[in-house]
């Protein structure tokens, strides 16, 4: 008789408030016979706070290759293994491709236990405009190689989603101002759904002479927004723009329903100011 094998779970965790884990993320917790964490004592604070009683595994990226034959050994023996990170959703900028990549190869269950993700949680906040989004992940930490890869994206019309640290998030949103331009759109997740959370939105000079103004607002973890390239505005887009601009026209002066209506659609502060231009000839 072949033996059952086990299940791996791609468990989300909070990224802040640990109220945000889900009732199935804690109950496949509780009942796996391995939880590989990508650090144990930051996992462990976790499991203490609702009570859960783990086998914890270490799983980073210095151990990772040879904890996967580890892992893979547990699930072929018919024993769950939940894969978390030390906050939000395992595999986005942590490791874990091996082992899930592994897990396939060998005919394993993989399940995704959804939840909390830094990138998406900023995006939904953020309300920038773009075709679709792409997440690129940390930026190169060296200043050459960070403009390199941010002027091959100089173009993209989807949502650019980036992670930053305390350490380099004036460099980064500096090196976003030199390759996409002081005026173009952008956003700033700070300590999301942490007890200093913050979401700025708001041409990408702004956010980095609001960083600035405090010390302490460089301080925690951030994502950084960037708006998709206005690239071929579809006449829908520009048709809603132009009519919400008009009736802004009527009740204010030019330069406060231009920053209104970029506030409210999310379309390019230039494009909006033309259009005013427009009709005030």
């Amino acid at each position: 008789m072949v033996s059952k094998k086990g299940i791996l779970y791609i468990v989300a965790t909070p990224i802040g408030n640990l109220q945000d884990i889900s009732p199935r993320a804690l109950k496949l917790l509780a009942e796996a016979h391995w939880i590989a964490a990508e650090d144990t004592r930051t996992t462990q604070r976790l499991l203490d706070h609702f009570g859960i009683r783990g086998q914890l595994c270490s799983f980073h990226e210095h151990n990772e290759r040879e904890r996967v034959a580890q892992m893979i050994g547990y699930l072929e023996g018919g024993e769950h293994v939940a894969l978390v990170s030390d906050a939000g959703t395992p595999l986005i900028s942590d490791p874990g491709f091996n082992l899930v990549h592994a897990a396939h190869a060998a005919d394993i269950s993989v399940i995704p236990v959804p939840g909390p993700c830094a990138a998406i949680a900023a995006l939904s906040a953020a309300g920038l405009s773009g075709k679709g989004f792409a997440f690129e992940g940390f930026l190169p930490p060296k200043s050459q190689a960070r403009l390199n890869v941010l002027k091959t994206l100089n173009k993209e019309e989807r949502v650019l989603i980036f992670y930053e640290s305390t350490h380099r998030i004036l460099e980064s949103l500096q090196s976003l101002c030199e390759v996409f331009g002081d005026e173009h759109q952008g956003a700033i997740g700070k300590e999301l759904t942490k007890m200093h959370e913050t979401v700025k939105v708001g041409p990408l000079k702004e956010l980095l002479a609001w960083l600035k103004e405090d010390e302490k607002r460089k301080k925690g973890e951030f994502v950084l927004l960037v708006a998709g390239h206005e690239g071929s505005m579809d006449s829908s887009e520009a048709q809603d723009g132009k009519h919400l601009l008009g009736l802004l026209l009527e009740e204010m002066p030019a330069s406060r329903a231009v920053k209104l209506a970029v506030k409210i659609t999310g379309l390019p502060k230039n494009t909006v100011y033309q259009w005013a231009l427009e009709v005030g000839k």
